[in-house]
């Protein structure tokens, strides 16, 4: 992990240069209202090079690709790239136009270790920092920039090779199955935070080598789809069998990328208040073959966050801390869980334990702000939703799932939410859906998850 002090430096020369200034430490402007996102942004990029040549593209360099995109005059390769802009340009539409003060993003990717700030830089500069449209390719209607003068980006799992053999193919890292984490190279699929507000990076906990049999309710996977012609059973193994070795289990990472706990220092009327960001981005419960190593791993990252807001004294960071969160700590986590409290492939009773946990906002899970939108209600009927969903209004992801998370503490005062899905009739809906790129919707508009945020006010 790295602070990205360069990355504050030029959010501020750059809110200069716009009329907007940031306050400095010693000069900070209470704020009585703070509200917190989390938004897969899915720039899940082949190369980490290919997100920061995406990113680096100067606006002017943006539109003549996009005009060209219009006109029908590119070659195939630059069609390509302009369609990737034209994505950055509508995710970035979305965040200026919800304007949220702090924000995970998911699925931007870095260099494995979060040292390298150039694609998050690049995001600042050229696309954040420059008003963008609703209306996708159309233009007009044009936003107000947004300006972050704090960011940092995680060291991920996701991609590092373990050196073991992890997926029974009897070779060794021969793949993104060998990896800690799902990923075609080291840093795929990472995640980032910005912040309006001060990352108090002394204080910050990351827990990427968490040891996945440390959890109280870690499971040995074990062979047990043993008649599936189309898994097979590796050679060696038979039905029943543990999958990991014990040296191996000794091994693993729970993390498929990181959980990390950020504290973010808000200056309010009443003073400097601490918020904790907990995030994390656990593996997707499906993709199994033989045995469910990927739907008991969602479950045990999720679990983490319960034991981890329980205090749990079994709990060891990666400077070696232990302990859980302070019992009167004030905390969102965030992220794109892969859960949903009542339908999808994964153990509910997990997800749905965590949104009911005593130390929860209920009325922020369970109840008056929970986060809605109007545009989900039209995605299984359209058919832009695979499947339908008990609460359709809850959706955070054109699969029909709500997976994508703010569960704030029960001692923050939530006053607003939402999830971020313009419905055909309202502005923005062709940040969604628009028929002219690519299959017309998720990934190749903006993305398959749409931001979730709320609001919390402080006294």
């Amino acid at each position: 992990m790295k602070l990205i002090k360069t990355l504050a430096a030029v959010a501020i020369s750059s809110a200069l240069l716009t009329g907007c200034v940031f306050e400095s430490d010693n000069d900070v402007i209470p704020v009585s209202e703070v509200s917190v996102a989390t938004f897969n942004l899915s720039f899940d990029r082949f190369t980490f090079e290919q997100l920061v040549d995406e990113m680096q593209t100067t606006p002017s360099a943006q539109q003549a690709l996009v005009d060209g995109f219009i006109a029908n005059t590119l070659s195939a390769d630059d069609k390509a790239k302009a369609q990737k802009i034209i994505q950055i340009r509508n995710v970035a539409a979305i965040i200026q136009s919800q304007r949220p003060d702090i924000i995970l993003l998911a699925e931007y990717n870095n260099d494995g270790t979060g040292d390298d700030l150039s694609a998050l830089k690049g995001f600042q500069d050229n696309y954040l920092s420059v008003g963008q449209s609703l209306n996708s390719i159309d233009g007009g209607d044009t936003l107000s920039p947004i300006h972050y003068p704090f960011a940092e980006s995680y060291a991920t799992n996701t991609g590092l090779m373990s050196g073991l053999d992890l997926n029974n193919d009897g070779k060794v890292n021969s793949g993104p199955n060998d990896a800690w984490g799902f990923g075609q190279y080291h840093g795929q699929y990472a995640f980032a935070l910005m912040s309006q507000f001060k990352i108090d990076n002394k204080n910050t906990r990351t827990f990427q080598t968490f040891k996945w049999k440390d959890l109280a309710t870690a499971t040995m996977p074990v062979i047990n789809n043993c008649d599936d012609e189309k898994n097979k059973i590796p050679a060696g193994m038979s039905c029943g069998d543990n999958w990991y070795s014990d040296a191996e289990w000794q091994q693993l990472r729970l993390s498929s990328k990181n959980h990390v706990d950020a504290p973010i220092i808000i200056p309010t009327p009443s003073g400097d208040q601490v918020v904790h960001i907990l995030m994390s981005h656990p593996t997707p419960p499906v993709f199994d073959t033989v045995t469910e190593n990927n739907k008991l791993k969602n479950r045990d990252e999720i679990q983490f966050w319960t034991d981890y807001i329980d205090g749990a004294e079994f709990i060891y960071d990666d400077k070696g801390t232990k302990g859980g969160l302070a019992d009167n700590a004030k905390f969102v986590i965030v992220g794109d869980l892969n859960a949903d409290p009542e339908a999808g492939d994964g153990f509910i009773e997990t997800i749905d334990t965590l949104l009911k946990h005593q130390r929860v906002n209920q009325e922020a899970t369970n109840g008056a702000y929970v986060p809605t939108s109007f545009g989900a209600e039209y995605c299984f009927p359209s058919g832009e939703c695979r499947q339908d969903n008990p609460h359709p209004d809850r959706l955070t992801s054109t699969f029909g799932l709500q997976v994508d998370h703010a569960i704030p503490s029960s001692n923050l005062n939530i006053v607003d939410s939402g999830v971020y899905w313009p419905a055909p009739n309202e502005a923005g809906y062709l940040l969604m859906n628009d028929k002219r790129i690519g299959k017309g919707k998720g990934k190749d508009i903006s993305s398959d998850h749409r931001m979730v945020w709320l609001k919390a006010r402080f006294n």
